[in-house]
């Protein structure tokens, strides 16, 4: 028994080793808070079996008119990095050497140049210190639209992207490709951006808040001296917010303002109940605090989210970004918010993948140049795939899909340009 236990580290090690080893097209999305990566690995032991799912076999060679293309299966990675701690990150792109599987400059010496696509302020901010330390050029593109092109792509390519979650329960939403446009794109990060996306190329910029998810973070550190955003929606998780806001009940006597469509539990004010109490910050639990001020901020971005919807006529409502993060008290608070406000005529829709819609975007970009074509090339996962502790599996087509809320990888095929 000992010994089929070394067997099973030895093949775990050398999985690893070859996720690691065998990469391509490293991509960047640098916020004020997070930094997304995504990247490509392929290799005989995180692909699925070619003959039996029905696909090009790994590494063959197809064509589309002129040009000369190669079939490769593998895994899309995802993993995050505070902003705050960029050298953390600098020093996992060093060790796993994915400076080297950008692009190679054309006019560079070959191994001279490494360029990496990269999107979000940080791309701008943080360029000298990428060079200096890695030897990368980052290639800026676009925010706005690396985050419509993320966004497009998977509510196109991936069957379980999409769902609903309200009162507890979570619907998937099967997209109808012919019927996708048009929807506002909520992104919230530090601050929240709404567009308006119209086609595969066409979106605006219709709106926006500085109230965000960092917003969340930066109270909720000084009001709790939680060290970590995630810390901060855990304690949120144990926190009831009643004890800290204003409710309509509170008011009305214990009553609610039917005339209006107001419930006793609908809150009039958030923090209101902090006037009228003599009480100290230290005199509230963290955890309520924590909870309040996440349902203060998810109700209002919902509230603006939907009339920004009813402004251009748009009934579904993607959100994205990575304030979120599958938290079940968040989605909950902004569905409540887009039903209350839209008399239960628009949803709210959340993404699997919310918040690396812009660091999959930039990696698309890499397709403009006709170094790699992903659309339409995921694919459900074998059972027989192999799992390590790197290649954290996330399940597509089936009906218990693993969230990627922090690190993990999904089956693909990418196709790259002889």
């Amino acid at each position: 028994m000992a010994g089929d236990g070394v067997e099973v580290a030895k093949l775990e090690e050398k999985e690893l080793k070859l996720c690691e080893d065998q990469v391509s097209h490293l991509a960047l999305d640098i916020g004020g808070s997070l930094i997304k990566m995504v990247y490509f690995s392929s290799s005989s032991s995180c692909s699925t079996d070619d003959q039996e799912n029905g696909f090009i076999r790994e590494g063959t060679n197809t064509s589309s008119g002129n040009l000369e293309y190669r079939v490769l299966s593998g895994r899309l990675h995802f993993l995050k990095f505070e902003t705050s701690k960029i050298s953390e990150c600098i020093e996992f792109i060093s060790s796993k050497r994915l400076q080297h599987y950008g692009d190679q400059g054309d006019e560079a010496p070959a191994g001279d140049k490494h360029i990496v696509k990269a999107t979000g302020g940080g791309a701008f901010k943080f360029s000298d210190l990428f060079k200096e330390k890695l030897g990368i050029i980052l290639d800026k593109v676009d925010e706005m639209s690396s985050l419509v092109a993320g966004a497009n792509f998977l509510l196109k390519a991936v069957h379980h992207e999409a769902f609903t979650y309200m009162d507890g329960v979570k619907d998937y939403v099967q997209i109808d490709h012919k019927d996708l446009y048009p929807y506002l794109l909520v992104n919230v990060g530090s601050g929240v951006s709404m567009i308006k996306v119209d086609g595969d190329n066409e979106f605006e910029r219709v709106s926006g808040t500085s109230v965000g998810g960092g917003t969340f973070w930066g109270l909720g550190k000084l009001l709790t001296k939680c060290k970590s955003f995630d810390e901060l929606l855990e304690l949120s998780h144990q926190g009831n917010n009643r004890v800290i806001d204003m409710l309509v009940g509170d008011i009305y006597g214990g009553t609610g303002y039917s005339k209006i469509g107001l419930t006793s539990t609908t809150i009039a004010s958030s923090f209101g109940k902090a006037v009228s109490q003599n009480k100290e910050l230290e005199d509230y639990r963290t955890e309520d605090v924590a909870r309040s001020l996440l349902r203060m901020i998810s109700n209002n971005i919902g509230q603006i989210a939907y009339l920004n919807a009813l402004r251009f006529g748009l009934k579904r409502i993607f959100f994205g970004g990575f304030f979120i993060r599958g938290h079940e008290y968040t989605m909950d608070t902004i569905s409540v918010a887009v039903h209350f406000w839209s008399n239960g005529e628009a949803k709210a829709l959340f993404l699997h993948h919310e918040g690396f819609l812009g660091a999959l975007g930039a990696f698309m970009s890499y397709e403009k140049q006709g170094c790699t074509d992903i659309a339409h090339q995921f694919m459900e996962e074998h059972s027989s795939v192999a799992k390590s502790p790197f290649c954290t599996s996330d399940r597509l087509e089936s009906s218990t899909h693993t969230d990627v809320k922090d690190n993990g990888c999904i089956e693909c095929r990418v196709q790259v340009r002889n």
